[in-house]
């Protein structure tokens, strides 16, 4: 194997040797110092200099990932940035709006990477990003599986509980009318039954309304059966809002208003929600000639 752009010393060069012929995407500064069987201090100037060159990149203290060189000088990309955020915690997610640009349902990118865990960490910079801690009940904390991302292992939010935690928390989304798109994205792509299921777990029945309503704004193509699903779930609570709360922030000017259906006060205006109305019946996107 050849390293050109990233020259390599014997030392370093027995250190990235070693990991990629055992497979290994990550090592820590103990496996270094027995690897070369030099003094910690020793071993500390080889994975500076590894990291200085871009091999290495940390992921917390004295634990490393590395950048295999089949990606280059300039590996530290948004997915090798999920992947050295994915080391913050445990257990965890990474969730809402960074959940949402990695599936392709949101065209908005931030600096921003949320993770979801019940652990009380403080916030961080990877990269030239900041890792947000966001702490879920233990009744939202659920739906995300391992994806693979470069060759590591990830926990991400599926699409059904991406869309649902941006609706629960659009703040962290983008806002109401960012979720509601999120939502027609990837309703296209939707397990409803999923859905359905997850929103019953977490019981908020003021959820399901917000969930419900978006999903009859956004047009989105749901079982008759699953919509009555919803119905049933957000029966289950009183009258509720979507927006900022009317009892503590008053009513929007130009806010859509009170929806029978749902029993929910729309406290959004027709303009912040314009872009995503019907796009869920959306199956291609035309380009203006």
């Amino acid at each position: 194997m050849a390293f050109t752009t990233r020259s390599l010393s014997p030392q370093e060069s027995r250190v990235v040797l070693a990991l990629s012929e055992r497979g290994q995407r990550e090592t820590t500064r103990a496996e270094i110092v027995e690897l070369l069987g030099v003094t910690p201090k020793a071993a500390d100037h080889v994975i500076e200099s590894l990291r200085h060159k871009g091999w290495l990149e940390r992921a917390s203290w004295g634990a490393y990932l590395l950048i295999p060189a089949e990606q280059g000088p300039d590996a530290l990309g948004d997915s090798n940035l999920l992947a050295l955020a994915s080391r913050i915690a445990n257990p965890y997610y990474i969730g809402f709006s960074t959940a949402a640009a990695h599936y392709g349902l949101t065209t908005q990118h931030r600096h921003v990477i949320f993770i979801v865990t019940p652990v009380r960490l403080r916030g961080r910079e990877v990269g030239e990003s900041q890792v947000r801690i966001v702490n879920q009940a233990d009744s939202k904390f659920f739906g995300f599986e391992p994806v693979d991302v470069l060759g590591y292992k990830v926990m991400i939010s599926d699409r059904e509980k991406t869309a649902i935690d941006c609706i629960d928390r659009p703040a962290l989304a983008g806002g109401v009318g960012e979720a509601a798109t999120i939502l027609a994205n990837a309703s296209r792509r939707f397990d409803w039954t999923k859905a359905a299921d997850y929103l019953e777990r977490i019981g908020s029945g003021a959820l399901a309304r917000r969930f419900g309503w978006l999903v009859d704004h956004v047009k989105a193509d749901v079982p008759a059966e699953i919509h009555d699903r919803l119905l049933r779930l957000a029966a289950r609570s009183r009258k509720t809002w979507l927006g900022p709360d009317p009892a503590r922030a008053s009513a929007v000017h130009g806010a859509i208003g009170y929806d029978e259906t749902w029993r929910l006060f729309v406290n959004v205006t027709r303009e912040e929600l314009h872009g995503s109305a019907g796009l869920g019946r959306r199956k291609t996107i035309r380009k203006d000639s």
